[in-house]
């Protein structure tokens, strides 16, 4: 069973590649290579600048959302052989999640207007 899937799997990734060199490479032309917004011409840059602080409060986000995610298997976790361990772990988890948004508070990260 496994050399048929292994034969299967080679045969498909060669008649790719073959087919891959076997049609025409196409050459871009002016055309093809300028923006495209709904038949007009485009009225601004195609890049925009965003918000420093929207920049920042995302990364804060990830942050706090992934310490977050560690304490998700906090349930299954209390059920360990040694419930005091996991207690330490999951306190620590959480005053460093305080610590954290006190110091992003403090510095003004979380403010929108000034």
């Amino acid at each position: 069973m496994f050399p048929a899937i292994i034969a299967i799997a080679l045969l498909l990734t060669t008649t790719l590649i073959i087919i891959s060199l076997w049609l025409p490479q196409t050459t871009p032309d002016t055309e093809k290579l300028s923006p495209y917004e709904c038949g007009f011409d485009p009225l601004g840059t195609a890049r925009l600048p965003f918000s420093m602080r929207f920049f920042l409060v995302a990364i804060l986000f990830l942050l706090f959302d992934l310490e977050i995610a560690l304490l998700l298997p906090t349930p299954w976790a209390t059920n360990s052989p040694t419930p005091t361990t996991t207690m330490l772990w999951i306190t620590t988890i959480i005053i460093l999640l305080t610590l954290g948004l006190i110091y992003e508070w403090l510095q003004g990260g979380l403010e929108w207007a000034e």
